[in-house]
């Protein structure tokens, strides 16, 4: 095992920041191949359905891609197929090319499911897949609805639940989406037939998704946190083990940082960058820039984190009851350089093209007015958020205690909070 590192909570702050690709926020160009980049550094993009003010991935891709377009992606995962859904943490956007070490959940599947839902349901399994193979991709709003039947946490529709268990199984894949709804073809059809064939062991894919985890945010803990973080890493002992045997090898180097409980774990091949962030701050410098930060951002993973490396308390609310909210439902972390200033909750107004600001909340020590360079950069970051849901004007919350901050948006935006003209980037 390496040697652990130590370093101060500005080191890590400004390691974090610049191995995330946000040093400056959207510094790559719209192009699949910065989508590529991305995923490549990051390995991993939870993928959530909401889309209040952009899906969960469309968000931690605009805020590293200027001019960033959904279209980008969808191209990779339903044309070129360099992208595929599997479960991860949650559902996530993984690269095709690491299929075979995410298989495990598929084969556990098709193991349950084999013992009872195709059993009971073979009828209908066979003429679901007899339809696929004969008619191409399938969605359940393609066929009569069947008798409801219970299925995880409520009655579905009997077809739905059906195509949901054989992609479970490895059996189908997604073919594309349309909206929200899903479309499925035989998975032999959308994935190269090496990949299918590759059995990695039950132990190295666990512990590749575990590794997995660390590439996806750069400086997790050696254990604990927030359980969400080890979803389908396997039992404690399980974990435990995939991950003493990855020190071992040196995959991850221990590190210690000033103020934070315990001991954090890096990737091997990113400790000359936390080394360059200690010794010439200049090398990770974070350049004046405003990202939103989506909810599930890998860098808002670890919400303990935030609290002890960025004195930040984050709590995404959308499945908190209104009552008890201390924000908003769809709310967004601040970045500015290398400090997390505030929260905002942008909803997009299609019809009207109006992307509109509920609310904006600064964190106690932090004067947005009063810091040089940040009015300029919140409302660059403000512009890219319209643009990248389509919106051509920003509508600012008329409450009293945001208008001198409301007054500053308005004199670069102008009086009607219509966008500078230029071509728009469309969604």
């Amino acid at each position: 095992m390496s040697t652990p590192l130590s370093v101060d909570r500005a080191t890590a702050r400004r390691f974090l920041v610049h191995r995330h690709l946000l040093a400056p926020p959207r510094s790559l160009a719209a192009a699949p191949e910065s989508v590529r980049t991305v995923v490549g550094r990051l390995g991993s993009l939870q993928f959530d359905p909401l889309d209040v003010t952009g899906r969960n991935h469309d968000l931690i891709l605009a805020a590293r891609i200027q001019g960033y377009r959904r279209s980008l992606t969808d191209d990779l995962l339903y044309r070129e197929r360099w992208l595929y859904e599997a479960y991860n943490k949650g559902l996530s956007l993984l690269p095709t090319s690491e299929l075979p070490w995410y298989r495990l959940r598929w084969d556990q599947a098709r193991a349950r499911h084999d013992a009872s839902t195709f059993v009971e349901h073979d009828a209908l399994v066979e003429e679901l897949l007899d339809r696929i193979r004969r008619d191409g991709p399938l969605s359940s709003t393609d066929l009569e609805p069947r008798a409801a039947i219970d299925w995880y946490w409520r009655p579905t529709n009997q077809v739905r639940a059906i195509l949901e268990a054989l992609a479970e199984a490895g059996i189908l894949a997604l073919s594309r989406r349309e909206g929200n709804r899903r479309v499925y073809d035989l998975a032999e059809r959308l994935f190269p037939t090496d990949l299918l064939a590759a059995r990695p062991s039950e132990e190295e894919q666990r512990r590749h998704k575990l590794l997995s985890r660390y590439r996806a945010h750069g400086l997790l803990g050696t254990s604990g946190g927030q359980s969400e973080i080890w979803i389908g890493t396997g039992a404690a002992a399980d974990r435990y083990r995939a991950r003493d045997t990855l020190l071992a090898q040196g995959e991850l180097v221990p590190v210690t940082v000033e103020g934070v409980r315990g001991q954090r774990l890096v990737l091997r091949d990113e400790v000359p960058w936390l080394e360059a962030a200690a010794t010439d701050p200049s090398a990770t410098s974070s350049e004046a820039g405003v990202a939103f930060l989506a909810p599930l951002d890998p860098l808002a993973w670890d919400r303990d984190l935030l609290r002890s490396l960025f004195d930040f308390d984050y709590v995404w609310e959308v499945y908190v009851p209104a009552v008890k909210r201390r924000w908003g439902y769809y709310v967004l972390p601040i970045l500015w350089r290398d400090r997390l200033v505030g929260r905002i909750e942008p909803r997009i107004e299609r019809k009207a093209r109006v992307l509109r600001v509920q609310d904006v909340w600064w964190e106690d020590d932090f004067e947005p007015i009063l810091t040089e360079g940040f009015i300029e950069a919140f409302v660059a970051a403000l512009g890219a958020h319209a643009r990248f849901l389509g919106a051509d004007r920003i509508a600012w919350p008329r409450a009293a205690r945001h208008r001198a901050m409301g007054a500053l948006v308005r004199e670069r935006l102008g009086p009607s909070g219509r966008l500078p003209a230029r071509s728009p980037v469309r969604s």
